[in-house]
């Protein structure tokens, strides 16, 4: 092979992978609560669609609003905070326990604490044994100082899943060392 034949195809291949960086979905940990499950982040503007497995375009695109929620606090996962409310917005029915959470979820790592206490807390009265809002909620009391009331969200953890949880784990170490969150 030539040089020049040699440098084409290294273009080439390096041309293929950037095109493809660029249009897999990047992965975020998220989704379901099971601690490994992870649900595909798309491009802005995109969302993905549990049932054909694939990024769609957002707009027009006809999925539950399961799928957006999840895929919403997948975004949040990513860090990538403001899609996540905007994905939250497009909710049919944004008054679940899980919306809610995730609201609270994005809104406080964006600083806004007290508002997000706000959104965990009518989670909490949705569903009061949903693990992995008392969770956060116990992480937003933390961020605040008020370590009695994320202790108070450790105990009731301890009623809905055990010790060995991972909400248990996660609060119980956010409690001990505030800067893990």
């Amino acid at each position: 092979m030539t040089s020049a034949t040699s440098r084409i195809a290294s273009i080439l291949i390096s041309g293929a992978i950037a095109a493809f960086a660029f249009t897999a979905p990047a992965f975020a940990a998220g989704g379901d609560d099971s601690g490994g499950a992870t649900t595909p982040t798309c491009k802005k503007g995109e969302v993905y669609d549990k049932k054909t497995q694939k990024c769609v375009k957002q707009s027009g695109a006809n999925i539950s609003d399961d799928n957006r929620t999840e895929y919403a606090y997948s975004l949040a996962k990513a860090g990538r905070y403001d899609e996540a409310l905007a994905m939250l917005d497009t909710l049919k029915d944004g008054n679940t326990a899980e919306a809610l959470n995730y609201r609270g979820y994005a809104t406080r790592k964006l600083g806004r604490t007290d508002e997000g206490i706000s959104y965990y807390l009518r989670s909490v009265q949705l569903d009061p044994q949903y693990a992995k809002v008392r969770e956060y909620l116990g992480e937003a009391y933390v961020i605040k100082g008020r370590i009695d009331l994320a202790r108070e969200q450790l105990g009731t953890i301890k009623t809905l899943c055990g010790t060995t949880c991972e909400e248990y784990r996660d609060l119980n170490e956010a409690i001990a060392d505030p800067s893990k969150i």
